[in-house]
């Protein structure tokens, strides 16, 4: 039977649920006035470019960059507008409408965000999907290349391999993956040994700051240009392009993929690339793809090991260079294929042999799958005892799609100050692991990792964002403790940087999500020189 007490707490429930959607529709209608309003002198009115749930095209739009269909449920919060600008005054007016009208930004480039953090928020929010800002200048006699955030690192590959054969860059195997959140979270790829992170490539960008104001390197000057390659540019106002170092590729790269169940040696394998992986010539790239697979015994699961690999260089150098440093694995000429560097992107990405370099310009990936992904990092090689542990949880019935990717550091990752970009992972690791499945499996898996992983702090990976180590709050009243919780797993030491970079930027902390830098008070002792 209902109480006085708890009809008129109902009541009180429905009347503040009423007023939020009166509050939210107020500010709806205002940031879109102030849009249209502000922009209406120009030639080409902005409303072009907006998309509101009344309009039909708005679920493809928003739909269209969202690469794990977990937010795609009912459940999950949905933008009250969607800008897709196609000129910097369009970006302009939308942030400066958002920071007079209160509706909360978020920023997206390629939707390959692990979190949906550049899509979704609990606030009344917008989306500024900067998917038409996407063309790309190469310029061949500098080695260099100007990108907007919208394009794709397919468009960006295919738009280098256009221009010269002697040229590539060291982003990741996904070709669907946006520049944007890529560059600015620490994106890395088969290129990683040899040159480093895309980042640690970047020599110069454009941004739009708090105030509008169009900032190149110079302008926005180095503590800035420091934090967003690698600090995650959601942070610090709206990247819309970056200069990018191109690096030298061969004319023959040689590819191979070796695969080894537990019945044939797997484990012993794994156990070995522990110690030679990171250690190997910096133009060997040898990663490990972990998964479960049928064994040649019907009715049998067993877990296969993918050994990877990409060298720069001829297939008549390469085999003696693993004789010499992996010759357990039993590489031979049939496994190997030459190819030019371009056409190994494609057989990374997955494409099949003799597949067209248009497939680059595709913003479709291949699949789509649900998924959920943590990483970790590892210094000392796990023991087989502990390998076998982590076999024994993929025979469980939740991992029948889980994954773990080992990817090895060494050569120029070891060369990188820790300090030279807000991204610390650099010598001392061994390798990386990401781990893919579902959500309370890779859960438990996780806890399992703790003894074979980085400690103090136990390290993860900007773009593989984990959410179960602390949030910021959308208010922005995040303490420096709270915060640090994850900064620290992110950033190490860097993060105090950081969080000094993003007062001085963005005191208001306009440019957020739940685990965006705060600009909170740093304690004396922890600030740079002490």
């Amino acid at each position: 039977m209902e109480t006085p007490s708890s009809s008129l707490l109902s009541l009180a429930l429905i009347l503040l649920f009423l007023f939020v959607l009166a509050a939210s529709a107020d500010v709806h209608e205002n940031f879109l006035h102030c849009l249209t309003l502000q922009y209406s002198h120009n030639t080409t009115p902005i409303s072009q470019v907006i998309y509101t749930p009344n309009n039909s095209s708005y679920s493809s739009v928003l739909q269209f960059s969202i690469q794990n269909p977990r937010f795609l449920s009912p459940a999950t919060p949905k933008p009250l507008v969607i800008i897709t600008p196609l000129y910097e005054s369009h970006i302009q007016v939308a942030i400066n409408c958002s920071r007079k009208h209160g509706m909360h930004i978020r920023v997206r480039s390629g939707g390959h965000d692990y979190k949906g953090l550049s899509y979704v928020s609990d606030a009344p929010f917008f989306i500024l999907d900067l998917i038409n800002l996407r063309s790309i200048s190469v310029d061949v006699a500098n080695s260099t290349a100007w990108v907007q955030v919208g394009a794709t690192i397919g468009e960006l590959y295919y738009r280098i391999a256009d221009k010269s054969t002697s040229l590539g860059f060291p982003a990741g195997v996904c070709p669907t993956v946006g520049v944007g959140g890529h560059f600015s979270g620490e994106g890395y790829g088969m290129l990683l040994r040899k040159f480093g992170l895309a980042a640690d490539n970047v020599i110069d960008a454009h941004l739009i700051d708090i105030n509008g104001r169009i900032l190149d390197r110079e302008s926005m000057g180095e503590d800035l240009f420091w934090a967003i390659r690698g600090g995650g540019g959601a942070s610090f106002g709206v990247i819309i392009a970056w200069k990018i170092m191109l690096v030298p590729v061969p004319s023959t790269v040689t590819v191979f993929t070796v695969q080894k169940t537990l019945e044939q040696n797997a484990t012993m394998l794994v156990h070995r690339w522990q110690y030679i992986a990171d250690k190997l010539d910096g133009d060997l790239f040898i990663r490990i793809v972990l998964r479960r697979v049928n064994s040649s015994e019907e009715g049998k699961k067993t877990i296969e090991a993918s050994f990877n690999s990409l060298f720069l260089g001829g297939i008549d150098e390469l085999l003696p260079l693993m004789q010499e440093s992996f010759p357990e694995l039993g590489l031979v000429k049939e496994d190997c294929i030459e190819m030019s560097w371009i056409e190994s992107i494609l057989y990374f990405a997955g494409f099949p042999g003799g597949a067209s370099l248009d497939v680059l310009l595709d913003r479709t990936p291949l699949t789509r799958r649900f998924f959920e992904a943590r990483s970790d990092y590892v210094k000392e090689p796990i023991s087989e005892i502990g390998l076998e542990g982590i076999w024994r949880r993929f025979y469980e019935e939740e991992a029948t799609a889980a994954e773990m990717i080992f990817s090895p550091y060494g050569g120029r990752m070891n060369e990188i100050p820790e300090s030279k970009t807000p991204f610390p992972h650099r010598a001392g690791n061994i390798y990386k692991i990401q781990h893919l499945v579902h959500m309370s499996w890779i859960r438990r898996l996780y806890s399992y990792m703790a003894p074979y992983v980085s400690k103090s702090p136990r390290a993860t990976y900007l773009n593989y964002r984990d959410l179960d180590i602390g949030t910021n709050s959308n208010k922005g009243n995040t303490s420096y403790a709270q915060a640090s919780i994850w900064g620290v797993k992110y950033f190490k030491n860097n993060f105090n940087r950081l969080v000094q970079v993003k007062a001085s930027v963005d005191p208001m902390n306009f440019f957020r999500n739940e685990q965006s830098i705060p600009p909170v008070s740093v304690p004396w002792w922890k600030k740079r020189g002490n």
